[in-house]
C-alpha cells in the first residue's frame, strides 16, 4: 500500500470506530414507543384513551398534556351539542323549539342526524331517534322518574310522536325542521359512537397511529400495541353485578359498540323494563336477546346498529344484520339464563381475519 494510503487509513480507523460506538449510543438511549392512559367522565359515563407515543428524545410532556386537553374539549364539545341532560345543548334546545321554523345546528349535530336517519330508513323505523318522549316515559331519561307506567292511552299518545320521517334534515341550510312541535329526540343511541369517532380523528390529526378509545363501552382501534399486538377487546357477559368477559376479540382498525339489556333496567311490579324502547309500539323489548355486539369501521354506525338490531331481537335482528352484511354478534338468554352466541358471517370474517 502506497505511504500516504496507509497514513490515512490509520487515521479512518478510529474515527470510523467512534461514529459506529455514536450511533450505537444514539440508538441504545432513543425512546422506546410506550403507552399513555388518558381517562375521565364523560356524557354520563367514562371513556378511556390508550395510545402509543414512538416518540424522540426531543418530544416534550407539554405536547402529550396538550393533547389530554384537546381530548377533553372535544369530548366536552359533542356532550354540549348532543346532551339531552343539559338545557342549554343543542339537541335540547331543538327539543324545546315548538314550532315548525327551521331551526340551525352544527355541522357535527346535523352529520349524526343524517347518520340516525339512514339507519332508521334501513331498519323501517325499529331505531328512531324520536323515540325520546317513551324513553322518558318510562324513566330512563332526564326527567324524573314516574310513579305509574304508561297505560294504554298514553302510549298511543307517545306513538303519534314517534317518527324519524317528521324530522326534516337540510344539509344545504345545515337545519333540521320538525313537523310537529312536540317532536323530541334522544341521540343517546349513537352519540358516544360519534365522540369516540371524534377522539380518533383527532388522534390520527396529531400523527398517533396506534390507539384504542373507549367512551360507555364504545371503542375504536387503531394500529397495534406497543409490544405490536392487535388490540384485544373483551365482550362483556350479559349478566347482571360483577362484569366478566363472554369473550376477547383482536380488535385493529375498526369500531366495536354493544347493546345489552342487562344494565340499565328496573323491575316495576315484577315485569323487568329494559331501557331499550321499541319505537315501534313506544314499549320496553321483551324478547330474549341479551346483546349484540356489531363491529364497523365506524363506531357512530356501529353503536347505531347495535340498538337497532337489539331492538329488532334475535331473530329479526338477526335476518336484517345477516342480510345487509354486518357484523354482529348476539347473545340470547335462554330459559335456564344461559347464553348461547349467534355470530353473523360477516362477525367470523372480521374477527378470524385479525
Amino acid at each position: 500500500m502506497p505511504p500516504g494510503k496507509t497514513w490515512r487509513a490509520r487515521l479512518l480507523r478510529p474515527a470510523l470506530v467512534v461514529v459506529a460506538l455514536l450511533l450505537v449510543g444514539v440508538l441504545l438511549a432513543w425512546p422506546r414507543p410506550r403507552l399513555n392512559r388518558l381517562s375521565g367522565s364523560t356524557m354520563g359515563t367514562t371513556y378511556t384513551v390508550k395510545y402509543v407515543v414512538r416518540c424522540c428524545p426531543f418530544l416534550r410532556h407539554e405536547d402529550l398534556d396538550q393533547l389530554a386537553g384537546e381530548i377533553k374539549t372535544c369530548l366536552d364539545d359533542v356532550n354540549g351539542k348532543m346532551s339531552t341532560y343539559l338545557p342549554d345543548s343543542e339537541l335540547s334546545r331543538f327539543n324545546a323549539h315548538g314550532n315548525d321554523s327551521p331551526f340551525r345546528v352544527s355541522a357535527s349535530t346535523l352529520e349524526v342526524f343524517q347518520c340516525a336517519h339512514e339507519v332508521s330508513r334501513m331498519t323501517a323505523g325499529a331505531f328512531d331517534i324520536t323515540v325520546g318522549p317513551a324513553v322518558n316515559a318510562y324513566g330512563f331519561g332526564p326527567e324524573p322518574d314516574r310513579p305509574e307506567l304508561p297505560d294504554e292511552n298514553e302510549l298511543a299518545a307517545l306513538r303519534e310522536r314517534i317518527g324519524y320521517r317528521m324530522v326534516e334534515i337540510d344539509p344545504v341550510a345545515i337545519a333540521l325542521r320538525k313537523q310537529r312541535p312536540d317532536i323530541y329526540c334522544d341521540l343517546s343511541a349513537l352519540a358516544k359512537g360519534y365522540a369516540v369517532d371524534q377522539v380518533a380523528e383527532l388522534l390520527e390529526a396529531r400523527g398517533i397511529d396506534g390507539y384504542m378509545v373507549e367512551i360507555g363501552g364504545e371503542i375504536r382501534t387503531r394500529g397495534k400495541t406497543v409490544k405490536g399486538h392487535a388490540w384485544r377487546i373483551a365482550i362483556e357477559q350479559p349478566a347482571a353485578g360483577a362484569r366478566s368477559a363472554h369473550s376477547i376479540i383482536n380488535l385493529a382498525d375498526a369500531s366495536l359498540a354493544t347493546s345489552g339489556d342487562y344494565r340499565n333496567y328496573y323491575v316495576k311490579d315484577g315485569q323487568r323494563l329494559s331501557h331499550t324502547i321499541d319505537p315501534r309500539t313506544a314499549m320496553p323489548v321483551t324478547h330474549n336477546l341479551a346483546s349484540v355486539s356489531v363491529i364497523h369501521d365506524q363506531c357512530v354506525l356501529a353503536d347505531a346498529w347495535a340498538t337497532a338490531l337489539m331492538v329488532l331481537g334475535p331473530r329479526e335482528g338477526y335476518e336484517l344484520a345477516e342480510s345487509r352484511g354486518i357484523a354482529a354478534l348476539f347473545l340470547i338468554r335462554q330459559s335456564d339464563d344461559t347464553i348461547t352466541e349467534k355470530a353473523t358471517s360477516a362477525f367470523t370474517v372480521a374477527v378470524n381475519s385479525e
